[in-house]
C-alpha cells in the first residue's frame, strides 16, 4: 500500500494576506460605524449585525472544510481497499 501524504495547499505569504485583509475590513468597518452620524443605538445595531455576519461566515467556511475532509478521507479508505484487492489477487489462480 503507497503512502500519500497530506500537501498544505496555501502558502505562508496566502496565509498572512488572508488575516491581514480581514483585519483592514473589519477595522474599515468598525471605523465606518464608528463614525456614522446615527443615534448610539443604529451604530450599536450594525456593529452586532457585522459581528454575526462574521461568525456566520467563519462557521459556514468550517463546514465546508469538515465536508471536504470527510470526502477525501473517504476516498482515502476506497482507495486502500483497491489496493489491497489487487495485491492479493492473483491471475494465475485457479478459479
Amino acid at each position: 500500500m503507497s503512502e500519500t501524504s497530506v500537501k498544505q495547499q496555501s502558502t505562508a505569504a496566502f496565509y498572512g494576506q488572508a488575516v491581514a485583509s480581514f483585519g483592514v475590513a473589519m477595522g474599515a468597518t468598525a471605523l465606518g460605524i464608528f463614525n456614522l452620524q446615527t443615534d448610539a443605538w443604529v451604530r450599536a445595531f450594525l456593529g452586532i449585525a457585522v459581528l454575526y455576519l462574521v461568525t456566520s461566515a467563519f462557521t459556514l467556511a468550517k463546514v465546508i472544510r469538515d465536508r471536504q475532509e470527510a470526502g477525501q478521507i473517504v476516498s482515502r479508505v476506497d482507495q486502500a481497499r483497491l489496493e489491497k484487492l489487487l495485491a492479493e489477487h492473483d491471475p494465475f489462480e485457479k478459479l
